[in-house]
C-alpha cells in the first residue's frame, strides 16, 4: 500500500512518545502510526496497525443494533478533508474488540477529534486522530441515573412496606457509597456544583489538587476560584444550568492559581459539564468530569513545530544545493548572453510599442522633439511629417493652448498627467484646416539610466467618434423628449430607488410644477401614500424584471382621482434591472362610463324587484329602464366615436414626428423602444374602444329568436374557421355530442359561445404537450350540459374567480382582449343558463355550460 505522505523515524518516535491516545492517518484513512498510549489501550502493537485501513481494524459492534461509530467517524474525517479544518466530534459510543480481532466487543465511550496537518502549499499531508476515553465517567453517570430512577419507582409504589423502604434506602446508600468511592479514586477530576451560583458540594482529591489546600467545598465557584471571572468555563456552566444540555470542551485553556501564590498557570483541559436533575426533573446542579491535557498539547505543538522546522530545513538545504549548482553552471552563460539579452529586450520593447494598437509617441528634451512614433499614432495624423521635429513645429496651432505648459510641468516635476475627452483644434495633414479632435491621453515622464528626466512618453486615444456619437444620442434624447411631450400619455422612467429620472410634459397636467421638478424625487412622494400603496406590488414586480400591463384607481389627492391603464417595461442592462419605463393612460372617462353601466344594471335589478308589487309600477319602471339602456347605449356609442377621433389624431401626429427625426437618430435603441411602446399603447386604446362597442352590441342582441341548432354542423364550421390555428399547433379535437345533437338556442349566440371556448383552449395550451380538446354534450335535469375540456396551462382558484370580468386576462404571452369570456357568460346567463369552470395548474381546464331546456 502507498500513502501520500511518509514519516521519518525521528517523527514516529516523537509521536509514539505522546502520552495521549493518538493515531496518524493518511488522507485515504490508512493508519501511519499510533502513540504508545493508544497501543496500550487497544492491545495492538505498531506493526499490527501500521498500513492498515482504519475501519477494517476498528469495525462497528455487530451486536449493537444502532451502532453508528464508523459512520460518524467517516463523516468527521471527510469534513476535515473537505474544509481543511479541525473537527471536534460529540460523545460517541464506539465499542472496541478486546482482545483485538476476537469478535468480543467491550462497551466504550469516546470524545474524538480530527485535525488536518497542512504542507506549505495548504494541502493535507495527513490527519491527527485523537480520542479521549470517557467510558468510566459515562457508565458511572448511567449507574447513578439508574439508581435514582429505581428509587423514584420504588418510592412511587402505593403499597410499599416500611421494611421495603428501609431496605431500599440501605441499598441506595450502599450504591451511593460505591459511587462516592469510585469518584474519590478516579484519576479524573470530578466535582458537583449546586444551584445557579455553582456551589461546590463535592470535589474528589484529583480536583482539589487544582488549587492546592485552598478550601472550596460549600463555596460558589467564583468565590472559591475568583481567577475564573471572565473565563470561558463560567459561561459554559451558566448555559448548562439554564438549558440542561451537556457541554464538552477539548484542550480548553484555563488559567488557575494552582499554588495560591498569585501567579496564574496556563493549563489545558478536556472536560464534560452534565446537568443534574432532582426528582421533579428540575436542574439543581452540574457534574464535572475533567482531565488535564497540558503535557499532550505542548508535546503535540512541539512535535508539529519540530516537524515543520525539519521539513523547511531539508527543503532549504535542497534548494540551496540546487541554486548553487545553477549559479555555477549559469555564470559563464550569463556573461556571454547578457549583451544579447539586453539588445533583444530593447528590440522586443520597441516591437511591442510599434505594434501596439494604442497611439504612442516619445518626445525628447525640453523642446519636445518627436523621437519615436508608432503606426497607430501615425494613423491619427496620416498626412503629418513628424519624426525629428519639435511639438510646435508639427502642431503650431497648439501655441496658445494649455498643452505646452502641461508638458513642461510633467518634464519638470515628473508627475503624470491624464486627460479624458480633451478637445483640441488640430490639422490631421500638413496644410489642412484644423478640426476639432477629442483625445483621452496620458503624459508620463521618461527617465534615463541615472533616473534623470530626459523626455516625455505620450499615450493618446482618438475618441472623437465616441464623443460625437454620444452627442448625437443626447440630441436624439432631446428630440425624443419633444415627441413624448407632445403625447397625452404620461411617460416616465424610475430607477432602482423608485426615483423619477425622466418625465414628459404630460405630468404637469396631473401634478403641480414643472415636469423637471419631479426628477430625483421618489414616486411615493409625488403620487401620495394612497396611490402608491395601490401600485407598490407592480413596482416591485417591474424591478424584479417582469413586464406588466394593469389598470388601477389612483387617488392622487383628495380632489383628484384618476383611473389609469399602465405599462411597466423593465430596463435590463447586463442582466441587471437598472429601472423601468412607465406609460400611463388616462381611462377615467371610459371607466366611469363602464361603472355607470354596471351601476345601471344593479339599479335595474333593484327596480325589477320593487316594481313587482303592482303591474302599473312594473310597466312604468320597464319603460324607464328601456330609456336608461338606450341612453347608455347612445352614451357608449357617442363616447367611442368621440374618443376615436383624438386617438387617430395622436397616431397621425406620431407618424409626422417620426418622419421629422433624422435618420441617424432612428438608430437609437432608446428611441425605438419608446416609439414601440407608444404604438402599443395606441393600439390597446383603440381595442378598448372597440370592446366597449362590442359590449353594447351584446346588450342589444340578447333577445334573438331561438331555433334548433345542430351542434355537429356548428362545431364543424367553427373548426374550419380555426383550422390555421389548429394545424399550426397540431391540436386534436374530439367531438361527442350525439346525446344532444340539437339545442334550442340562438344560433349566432351559440356560435359565439363555442368559438370563444374552443379558441381559448388552443391559445392557452401547454407548450410541453400536444393540445387535446374534448367537446361533449349530455342532459342534466332541466338543462342541456355542454362541456369543453382541454389539457392546457390551467388556472389557480383565484384566477377562476376573475376570468369572467371585463378586460381581465391571466396570461399575457398570447394576444387577447379579456372580453370574450365576459360576453360568453352574459349570453348564457341572459338565456337563464349558467357556466362553471374546473381548472388545475399544469392539468387543464373544463368549461361546463348549462342551457335551459
Amino acid at each position: 500500500m502507498t500513502t501520500p505522505f511518509s514519516l521519518s523515524a525521528e517523527v514516529l518516535r516523537a509521536f509514539e512518545a505522546i502520552p495521549e491516545l493518538y493515531l496518524i492517518l493518511s488522507t485515504d484513512f490508512h493508519i501511519l502510526g499510533a502513540s504508545n498510549a493508544y497501543l496500550q489501550l487497544t492491545q495492538f502493537n505498531q506493526d499490527e496497525l501500521r498500513g492498515r485501513y482504519l475501519f477494517e481494524v476498528f469495525p462497528d459492534n455487530p451486536d449493537l443494533a444502532l451502532a453508528d461509530g464508523t459512520h460518524n467517524l467517516r463523516n468527521s474525517l471527510e469534513y476535515v478533508i473537505e474544509h481543511k479544518q479541525r473537527h471536534q466530534m460529540a460523545l460517541q459510543r464506539y465499542d472496541m474488540q478486546l482482545p483485538p480481532q476476537t469478535g468480543n466487543f467491550l462497551e466504550k465511550y469516546w470524545l474524538p477529534s480530527n485535525t488536518p496537518v497542512l504542507d506549505e502549499h495548504g494541502n493535507i499531508s495527513y490527519i491527527l486522530h485523537k480520542v479521549l476515553d470517557v467510558t468510566e465517567q459515562v457508565l458511572a453517570q448511567e449507574q447513578l441515573q439508574q439508581s435514582e430512577q429505581e428509587m423514584k419507582e420504588l418510592l412511587g409504589e402505593q403499597k410499599i412496606t416500611k421494611a421495603a423502604l428501609i431496605t431500599a434506602r440501605a441499598e441506595a446508600e450502599l450504591e451511593r457509597r460505591k459511587l462516592h468511592n469510585i469518584f474519590m479514586q478516579a484519576p479524573a477530576m470530578i466535582c458537583i456544583l449546586e444551584g445557579p451560583q455553582h456551589v461546590f458540594s463535592f470535589a474528589n482529591p484529583t480536583y482539589q489538587q487544582l488549587v492546592g489546600n485552598r478550601p472550596i467545598l460549600g463555596k460558589p465557584i467564583l468565590e472559591a476560584m475568583p481567577e475564573l471571572e471572565g473565563q470561558t468555563v463560567i459561561g459554559m456552566l451558566n448555559e448548562v444550568y439554564q438549558t440542561g444540555e451537556s457541554a464538552f470542551a477539548h484542550e480548553l485553556l484555563v488559567r488557575l492559581d494552582h499554588a495560591n501564590s498569585g501567579n496564574l498557570g496556563n493549563n489545558y483541559y478536556n472536560f464534560t459539564y452534565q446537568a443534574i436533575r432532582n426528582l421533579q426533573g428540575h436542574i439543581d446542579g452540574i457534574m464535572v468530569f475533567a482531565f488535564e491535557v497540558t503535557a499532550q498539547v505542548l508535546a503535540r505543538r512541539e512535535m508539529q513545530a519540530s516537524n515543520l522546522e525539519l521539513y523547511h530545513a531539508q527543503k532549504a538545504l535542497l534548494h540551496l544545493n540546487e541554486e548553487l549548482e545553477k549559479r555555477i553552471a549559469a555564470r559563464t552563460e550569463e556573461l556571454q548572453l547578457s549583451k544579447a539579452a539586453i539588445e533583444a529586450q530593447r528590440n522586443q520593447l520597441h516591437t511591442i510599442f510599434m505594434n501596439s494598437p494604442t497611439p504612442f509617441l516619445a518626445v525628447d528634451g525640453p523642446e519636445f522633439r518627436f523621437q519615436m512614433i508608432n503606426p497607430a499614432f501615425k494613423k491619427v495624423f496620416p498626412g503629418k511629417n513628424m519624426l525629428g521635429k519639435t511639438l510646435l513645429e508639427v502642431f503650431p496651432e497648439l501655441q496658445s493652448t494649455p498643452i505646452p505648459p502641461i508638458l513642461q510641468a510633467v518634464y519638470r516635476t515628473g508627475e503624470k498627467f491624464e486627460a479624458v475627452e480633451y478637445p483640441l483644434m488640430l490639422s490631421r495633414s500638413d496644410g489642412a484646416e484644423p478640426e476639432q479632435i477629442y483625445f483621452s491621453f496620458t503624459y508620463q515622464a521618461r527617465r534615463d539610466e541615472k533616473g534623470a528626466i530626459d523626455g516625455v512618453l505620450v499615450f493618446a486615444h482618438d475618441v472623437t467618434e465616441q464623443v460625437k456619437a454620444r452627442q448625437a444620442v443626447e440630441q436624439s434624447a432631446e428630440r425624443l423628449r419633444l415627441i413624448t411631450d407632445a403625447l397625452p400619455v404620461l411617460i416616465g422612467y424610475l430607477d432602482k430607488e423608485e426615483k423619477y429620472r425622466f418625465t414628459n410634459k404630460a405630468y404637469e397636467a396631473w401634478f403641480p410644477g414643472k415636469a423637471s421638478d419631479l426628477l430625483g424625487k421618489p414616486v411615493r412622494e409625488i403620487v401620495g401614500e394612497k396611490a402608491y400603496s395601490g401600485v407598490k406590488q407592480y413596482i416591485d414586480r417591474a424591478l424584479a424584471g417582469e413586464r406588466l400591463d394593469f389598470e388601477s384607481r389612483m387617488p392622487y389627492r383628495e380632489d383628484f382621482v384618476k383611473y389609469i391603464q399602465t405599462s411597466y417595461v423593465p430596463d435590463i442592462r447586463d442582466g441587471e434591472v437598472a429601472g423601468f419605463y412607465t406609460l400611463v393612460h388616462d381611462i377615467t372617462d371610459q371607466t366611469i362610463a363602464r361603472l355607470k353601466l354596471e351601476e345601471s344594471g344593479h339599479e335595474a335589478r333593484a327596480l325589477s324587484t320593487k316594481l313587482a308589487e303592482t303591474n302599473q309600477e312594473l310597466s312604468g319602471t320597464n319603460a324607464q329602464l328601456t330609456r336608461t339602456n338606450i341612453d347608455l347605449d347612445n352614451f357608449i356609442y357617442a363616447a367611442s366615436h368621440d374618443l376615436k377621433a383624438p386617438i387617430y389624431n395622436i397616431e397621425r401626429l406620431l407618424l409626422i414626428l417620426i418622419e421629422s427625426i433624422p435618420n441617424d437618430a432612428h438608430a437609437s435603441p432608446e428611441l425605438k423602444q419608446v416609439i414601440e411602446m407608444i404604438h402599443s399603447s395606441i393600439s390597446r386604446f383603440k381595442r378598448t374602444i372597440d370592446h366597449l362597442t362590442d359590449v353594447t352590441k351584446l346588450q342589444k342582441e340578447n333577445n334573438q329568436e331561438a331555433s334548433e341548432v345542430n351542434l355537429s354542423e356548428l362545431i364543424h364550421d367553427i373548426r374550419l374557421d380555426l383550422s390555421a390555428q389548429i394545424d399550426n399547433v397540431g391540436a386534436h379535437i374530439e367531438v361527442d355530442v350525439a346525446a344532444c345533437n340539437a339545442i334550442r338556442f340562438s344560433e349566432k349566440n351559440m356560435r359565439s359561445v363555442l368559438y370563444n371556448l374552443l379558441s381559448n383552449a388552443i391559445k392557452y395550451r401547454d407548450p410541453d404537450r400536444t393540445p387535446v380538446v374534448k367537446i361533449s354534450c349530455e342532459k342534466a335535469g332541466d338543462y342541456t350540459l355542454l362541456k369543453v375540456q382541454d389539457n392546457g396551462l390551467g388556472m389557480k382558484p383565484s384566477g377562476v374567480a376573475k376570468i369572467f370580468s371585463m378586460f381581465t386576462r391571466l396570461h399575457d404571452h398570447v394576444e387577447g382582449s379579456g372580453i370574450g369570456l365576459y360576453m360568453v357568460k352574459k349570453i348564457v346567463e341572459n338565456a337563464e343558463g349558467r357556466i362553471e369552470v374546473d381548472s388545475k395548474i399544469g392539468q387543464g381546464t373544463t368549461f361546463s355550460v348549462y342551457f335551459k331546456r
